[in-house]
């Protein structure tokens, strides 16, 4: 099994607990408030480490989770922050949100970062609640709750140039015979259930990574057999060698078959420059019909060369053909540091729905609140109460029909509603 898709669920340190506490010292009898904020607690990072291949890890742990920031203490002492949790993947891992679907970053090179799960901030202690009409607060806040998500982990193979084909056209053979590679082989369909990676050095200067893909099948791009698991390792090639099976009943028929699963496929599989070989060219039956397969192609617009996987015939001179086309194409641009995806959320934004258990209010801004607010702290409470009057959301609530009695429901929070 190859393991290039996982589903993962992140969650960020939530931020540590903001202090309330006073100055007490010999010949200080009013030291005023002394209580240090909550440290920040610890990112989830998904970082590219160039010796991993596959997800394989992500079968044995789905789970991780930051660790918290410290609670502030007295004395203004703040507390420590949370170490972010780095996470390795392999190059190539797209990252998307496993409950919405959207794009979260794609890591290709070695070193790159992606911060999947952004942690919350500290709370703040009685110390940063101090006014000239309060000098006293007995006010202090809880840590922001950490983000959580689920991730979709998905790599596709950074290769240069694929080999596709159908099923027993000898790719496999193929990338054994011009690399170093040792996939597995033998003379029967879906030998390969995985896309295997081999390196072509043909000289000093001329080198690049190969890439077999498992043998294509019609519906392919429907999903049959594992036609999307494998398709998708195309899209990133830049060249493909389309290898025929000389010996099939109709190796054109192959030919246009896997074309048409690109085709329909998408993500630009079809415009990718192509090579075609006949393989098998060892036998005599291959070679007698080469000249009407090399019309046939060529007619097309197709560039047709030949080669025997087995024995080795015309194997560098198809490799010299594709480093020539890969020179042609334009170079690829650097990888670029990714930035942290914000989507768009609108921090001030709420809605209020009545539920069987209460009024359901829900928005950004107003749970980080209710999350944040230390009830056991009258001061705090009455902060509250001025926020939710200040945002409109009292006066949503009171348009909406909400009665004293009532209950609010805020994040993880059941309030009573009072006049």
């Amino acid at each position: 099994m190859y393991y290039d898709e996982a589903r993962v669920f992140v969650s960020a340190g939530d931020g540590g607990d903001g202090n309330v506490a006073f100055r007490r010292e010999k010949y200080v009898p009013f030291g005023g408030p002394f209580g240090g904020d909550g440290g920040r607690g610890g990112d989830v990072i998904l970082y590219v480490d160039g010796h991993l291949n596959t997800l394989y890890r992500f079968s044995r742990r789905r789970h991780f989770r930051a660790p918290r920031g410290e609670h502030g203490r007295g004395k203004k002492q703040h507390g420590a922050s949370g170490e972010p949790l780095r996470v390795r993947v392999p190059p190539g891992t797209v990252v998307y949100d496993g409950d919405t679907g959207d794009l979260l970053g794609d890591l290709i090179e070695p070193g790159q970062e992606l911060i999947v799960a952004r942690a919350g901030r500290g709370g703040r202690g009685n110390a940063r609640f101090k006014s000239s009409t309060n000098q006293a607060p007995r006010i202090a806040e809880h840590g922001e709750p950490g983000q959580e998500r689920w991730l979709r982990l998905e790599l596709r193979l950074l290769a240069d140039v694929g080999v596709v084909g159908a099923p027993n056209a000898g790719k496999s053979t193929f990338l054994a015979a011009v690399t170093a590679a040792r996939p597995k082989i033998a003379a029967y369909p879906f030998t390969t259930l995985e896309p295997n990676l081999g390196a072509v050095v043909l000289d000093d200067d001329t080198e690049f990574i190969l890439a077999d893909i498992p043998g294509l099948i019609q519906g392919a791009s429907e999903g049959k057999g594992l036609g999307h698991e494998f398709l998708r390792h195309i899209e990133r090639t830049r060249v493909l060698i389309h290898l025929l099976d000389g010996l099939a009943a109709d190796p054109l028929a192959d030919f246009a078959a896997i074309n048409g699963e690109l085709d329909a496929f998408g993500h630009g599989l079809a415009e990718k420059p192509q090579l075609v070989v006949l393989n098998k060219v060892d036998m005599p039956q291959v070679r007698a019909g080469w000249p009407q397969v090399r019309d046939a192609l060529e007619a097309s617009g197709h560039t047709a060369m030949i080669v025997s996987a087995m024995t080795g015939e015309g194997t560098r001179q198809v490799l010299y053909r594709v480093a020539q086309m890969l020179a042609e194409l334009p170079d690829v641009a650097p990888a670029k540091e990714i930035p942290v995806i914000r989507l768009g959320v609108d921090e001030e934004a709420f809605t209020i729905k009545q539920e069987t258990d209460g009024w359901r209010v829900r928005g950004a801004r107003v749970e980080r609140m209710a999350a944040m607010t230390v009830w056991n702290l009258h001061e705090a409470v009455l902060r509250f109460q001025r926020s939710l009057e200040r945002t409109g959301v009292a006066a949503a609530l009171e348009e909406a029909g909400v009665r004293p009695g009532d209950t609010v429901l805020i994040g993880e929070q059941e309030l009573l509603w009072e006049e």
